[in-house]
């Protein structure tokens, strides 16, 4: 599901399609994909098949999406669309860009949050997280974490209970026409460092501001 939606709660209840309820926990979020993993008792679930993830890098733009949610509280309601668009970005709780996003027009309003976006083979693509909408109702206009993207956050939720992931400690800027002119490159291609944060693995590697 999405970290938004579980984040403060601390009681958790996973309702299933045949009406049973089941106690959930927390195996960890991640606001910066805007997932979380939960885990219900796999006894309780012995007679369910999970779900199968796709290559969301096989969605192309017209092709069908479906969306499974309960929105405004309407239980195990279904949208159809169509994905509009990929490569979008959205904002994370720790304002920063979520990358790569599905956008799709399969009508998402609140209570979609955290649900599968389908192909028509019936495999998840994406993981709904975000619509935008001035009016808080579905305008046709929202958001999916790609499978590919998801997956290897989930499987860090399941191993550390938290994301790792390596970085830099830098700051850098685009190179454009005038930069590559001022710093007589033969073409417009790679990226300037503007800052070096000290102590961090670029300074400690010797990379400095300018490079």
């Amino acid at each position: 599901t999405n970290n938004h939606v579980v984040d403060s709660a601390r009681d958790l209840t996973v309702r299933l399609f045949d009406g049973r309820s089941l106690q959930a926990t927390k195996l960890g979020t991640s606001p910066a994909d805007d997932l979380a993993l939960l885990k219900v008792d796999p006894f309780e679930t012995r007679d369910i098949s999970p779900l199968k993830l796709a290559d969301s890098d096989l969605e192309k733009p017209g092709q069908m999406a479906i969306a499974i949610g309960s929105p405004f509280g309407h239980q195990s309601a279904v949208t159809v669309g169509v994905v509009c668009g990929l490569g979008r970005s959205e904002p994370s709780v720790l304002h920063r860009p979520i990358p790569e996003l599905i956008q799709t027009d399969a009508a998402l309003n609140p209570g979609n949050s955290g649900g599968p976006l389908f192909n028509m083979e019936g495999e998840v693509v994406g993981i709904n997280t975000a619509i935008y909408s001035p009016t808080g109702g579905s305008v046709g206009i929202g958001f999916s974490i790609p499978s590919n993207l998801a997956f290897p956050t989930i499987e860090q939720l399941k191993q550390f209970g938290e994301t790792r992931r390596g970085w830099l400690g830098v700051r850098i800027q685009n190179v454009d026409p005038d930069l590559a002119e001022s710093l007589g490159l033969n073409a417009v291609t790679g990226a300037l460092i503007a800052s070096v944060n000290p102590g961090e693995p670029a300074a400690l590697a010797g990379l400095k501001e300018g490079d």
